[in-house]
């Protein structure tokens, strides 16, 4: 198999990163912020820019440790010893990679209709089409463009910044006011941080990035800082030309702001601006996530054509065409506003797991060479990724059942997917689980029995069809992790598994009432 060229310095990949981030997010939610948090919603910004570093530094060690492609899926792999934790992840990641390229394309398409006369999905196909060319071509015209994009969206921004604190203010602006108080301040920081997601999509280029275990750690936080300065700076910005309660209610928050304050120029402007924003995101996810294909083909968890590289353009030209047609497929069914909170959702579980990682690596690898590690630490416990798996787990508590209900379906079907690639065969055998009180002998059947018997299970304790849903994707899930387990036989496999959930977590995963029959 061909090795990908290694293409980008300190300067793109930081401007990668300034992409990845700078995209659609920050032009249409800052309105829903203001809503939330009034004239307080930098604070939500620099709250989510916190919890972005968090997970930043630990994005940052561990891809100084493994720098590959896919490199969600290498991480927690490694981290956790288990091919099923690595590809779920690795899945979600590819996922969420396809829906927002579809999804912001669709945003492309909107903003395009102002300027011609177009449907909005054959703009937002069109789109697709053109930048997986330039996804094809090559990795060094992609960061170009990328770069391109990112310095033109920046700028739309850095005009936004200068018009805000260039013009005097009507009234006197007070900077903490909070409408709906603190709980404002949380709902809008859970809201923006959709805003900050993308710095992770730099890790899966590694495998083209020169001198990869200085230049990514270095990139990561650099991004990270310059998009949290830009924001802070554009929400203060903006409520110093438009009062929160016009921004809230503004479909086009920016360009109102811009027209405000200079006219329609303005406002043309920055729609305009809004355009290479949208592509930005697109380019950029559409890269990601084919080296997200490419790097789980590689490592044989996927289909290995997937990885297959081109002779001439030294790009997995296989997995861009996949990301392409699936695309194009979300594209015609894709709405904004519910697969944001469907994507921050698959993206806090991440962040989450890769927090842990890094705990968990601290102790199960303590030997391997860190060429960065995250500060804060007593002794080998690193503080910062703590902190980061506990925001990201009372985010994810934030959001409404049927955005919860989404992801857990996604993760069900990675979970039927990878169970259709690895071939298992159906069979019967006893073994035992530890948990974090005594052993617990239980029977591990077919896939098939786990599903009609949990579903069972869960349906007549809770009498509704959606309890009986929810059974079945923690079925599929703990069944295929016990399955895959470290070690030769079920038994060393199973008792593995849960070996190293009593020690390094602390807590069992599966529910004794899944295997009450």
């Amino acid at each position: 198999m061909s090795e990908l060229h290694r293409h980008m310095g300190l300067f793109h990949l930081t401007m990668y990163g300034v992409g990845l981030i700078l995209g659609a997010g920050i032009y249409v939610l800052i309105g829903e912020a203001a809503g939330f948090a009034g004239n307080s919603m930098w604070i939500s910004f620099l709250l989510g820019a916190i919890v972005a570093i968090f997970a930043g530094l630990s994005y940052a060690e561990l891809s100084a440790l493994f720098p590959k492609a896919a490199a969600e899926y290498t991480f927690v792999k490694n981290a956790f010893k288990n091919n099923f934790f690595g590809f779920i992840i690795g899945w979600l990641t590819a996922i969420t990679s396809i829906i927002v390229a579809a999804t912001v394309s669709l945003g492309f398409g909107g903003y395009l209709t102002q300027f011609i006369d177009l449907p909005i999905t054959i703009g937002a196909v069109f789109l697709i089409i053109i930048l997986s060319i330039v996804n094809f071509i090559g990795i060094k015209e992609s960061a170009w463009a990328n770069t391109i994009f990112a310095l033109i969206t920046a700028a739309g921004l850095v005009l936004i910044i200068f018009l805000g604190f260039s013009i005097e203010p009507v009234e006197t602006i007070d900077y903490f006011e909070a409408p709906n108080g603190i709980t404002g301040i949380i709902l809008a920081f859970v809201l923006i941080f959709f805003a900050f997601i993308g710095f992770e999509d730099m890790a899966n280029v590694a495998e083209e990035v020169r001198k990869p275990k200085k230049t990514i750690p270095r990139a990561i936080i650099l991004s990270i800082v310059i998009t949290a300065i830009i924001y802070i700076l554009v929400s203060l910005a903006s409520i110093r030309i438009l009062n929160w309660e016009d921004l809230a209610a503004s479909s086009a928050p920016l360009a109102d702001v811009a027209h405000s304050a200079i006219g329609t120029n303005g406002s043309v402007t920055l729609s305009l601006i809004a355009l290479f924003a949208t592509a930005s995101t697109v380019l950029i996810t559409l890269v990601a996530g084919a080296r997200i294909l490419y790097g789980m083909a590689k490592s044989k968890s996927l289909p290995e054509f997937l990885g297959r590289v081109h002779a001439k353009t030294k790009t997995p030209w296989i997995a861009v065409i996949a990301i392409l047609v699936t695309s194009i497929g979300f594209a015609f069914v894709g709405d904004i506003v519910i697969i944001a909170n469907i994507v921050v959702f698959a993206v806090v579980i991440t962040f989450a797991a890769i927090n842990l990682a890094v705990i968990v690596l601290r102790y199960t690898e303590p030997v391997l060479e860190r060429p960065f590690r995250v500060p804060v630490n007593i002794g080998k416990f690193p503080i910062l990724p703590l902190f980061g798996f506990g925001t990201t787990v009372y985010m994810a508590l934030q959001f409404e059942v049927e955005v919860v209900l989404v992801g857990l379906a996604i993760i069900g079907i990675g979970s039927v997917l990878y169970i259709i690639l690895k071939r298992r065969k159906d069979f019967m055998i006893t073994t035992v689980i530890a948990i974090p009180t005594i052993p617990i002998p239980i029977p591990i059947y077919p896939i098939s029995i786990c599903c009609s018997v949990s579903s069972k299970l869960f349906t007549e304790s809770f009498s509704s069809p959606i309890s009986s849903i929810n059974a079945v994707c923690p079925s599929i899930i703990c069944w295929t992790v016990i399955s895959e387990g470290s070690g030769n036989s079920m038994y060393e496999r199973s008792a593995t598994f849960g070996g190293c959930i009593d020690k390094l977590i602390g807590v069992s995963l599966i529910d004794p009432k899944m295997f009450a029959w």
